[in-house]
């Protein structure tokens, strides 16, 4: 697995890997815990920082140094995005509720993040540990009439190195397509994270990535997308 999404990686920009490949790099135990690490994103803040008005989006937010077999929490700090990466919601600074110290010391934060290291790691000679990793739980709700917005800037750079997403949940919703497009805003891939641990990897330098809308598939039910995104660039 790992030299095929390096390869991928290489050549495209982007490397996807299906839930079990995910499964079988981060290991059993982390599996293990998947359960009560997917229901943390039951407890999430509302983002108030949505410049479109909307109130679909719920995040939490924390900040590492990052390096293999060791992962330093940094104290907690505003995210900041120029408007050159975030037209939306760049240019401010936005204080978000901390991820939790259950969800940062778990077993599937340490061992997705080293299996990014492992990933875009090999993408340098001289990696240059640590790394400044930027980690965001997201919740994208969706309600009749009013669709949710995964990438409400549109397709974008995060303005970092590399980026993972990774699929938590994804319940009730309809699209919700991931697309990856080159600079010149040539389409280089679609497809739909569907399975919880279903993942991309994207060299956010060469890449521009988005997502679509989701919406209720039962407008009488919850309907919610939950992802991990990991940024990483040299500290």
């Amino acid at each position: 697995m790992l030299e095929r999404l390096r390869s991928h990686l290489s050549a495209d920009g982007f490397a996807r890997a299906q839930a079990e490949e995910m499964q079988d790099a981060v290991g059993a135990p982390a599996v293990g815990g998947w359960e009560d690490y997917a229901r943390s994103w039951n407890d999430l803040a509302p983002d108030r920082f949505m410049a479109d008005g909307g109130r679909y989006r719920r995040r939490r937010y924390g900040v590492f140094e990052a390096a293999p077999g060791r992962l330093v929490r940094q104290p907690h700090q505003p995210h900041y995005q120029s408007r050159d990466y975030n037209s939306l919601n760049g240019g401010v600074e936005r204080w978000f509720e901390p991820i939790t110290e259950v969800v940062a010391a778990s077993p599937v934060t340490e061992q997705v993040v080293g299996l990014c290291l492992d990933v875009f790691g090999s993408r340098r000679p001289d990696p240059g540990y640590p790394w400044r990793l930027e980690m965001h739980q997201f919740r994208i709700e969706a309600r009749p009439g009013e669709a949710g917005q995964p990438t409400p800037e549109g397709a974008h750079r995060d303005g970092v190195d590399w980026v993972l997403v990774m699929l938590v949940a994804r319940e009730n919703i309809a699209a919700g397509v991931t697309n990856i497009f080159d600079p010149q805003g040539r389409s280089l891939g679609a497809f739909t994270l569907t399975q919880p641990m279903d993942a991309v990897f994207i060299d956010d330098a060469r890449v521009f990535h988005g997502v679509t809308a989701v919406e209720p598939a039962d407008p009488v039910r919850p309907a919610y997308r939950d992802v991990l995104v990991a940024t990483f660039r040299r500290s």
